[in-house]
């Protein structure tokens, strides 16, 4: 399964690069959480949360960051904030990536700004 969540993540990044985002860092990893990417798009730095939903059961995949998820996403990106002065002054934002039916069939969603810190 972990190798799954890989995939997807190269491939969002690679999706995500396109649209003109540059990767920061990739799998950033802490007690708290880990952030599958972090991405400068202009001059706002992007927490990207990349799911993947083979079905829709238990909702798609955009809908499964939930509250308890996207607070853990906000504590680490504020420890990478921390690790990355350099950064800190910039806006930040949080999108959501989902991909959602058989991995050779699914299709990007991109949610921009999926939540709030």
């Amino acid at each position: 399964m972990r190798s799954t969540g890989a995939a997807f993540e190269q491939r969002a990044s690679a999706e995500l690069e396109r649209a003109g985002l540059e990767v920061l860092a990739r799998n950033y990893t802490t007690r708290l959480g880990e952030l599958d990417l972090v991405m400068l798009d202009r001059d706002v730095v992007v927490f990207v949360e990349v799911r993947y939903r083979i079905r829709a059961g238990h909702g798609n995949a955009l809908a499964s960051v939930t509250r308890s998820k996207q607070d853990k996403l906000i504590r680490t990106a504020q420890l990478w904030l921390a690790a990355h002065s350099q950064h800190a002054h910039r806006p930040c934002r949080f999108d959501v990536v989902g991909y959602d039916g058989p991995e050779a069939d699914a299709r990007m969603q991109w949610l921009r700004g999926a939540f709030e810190a």
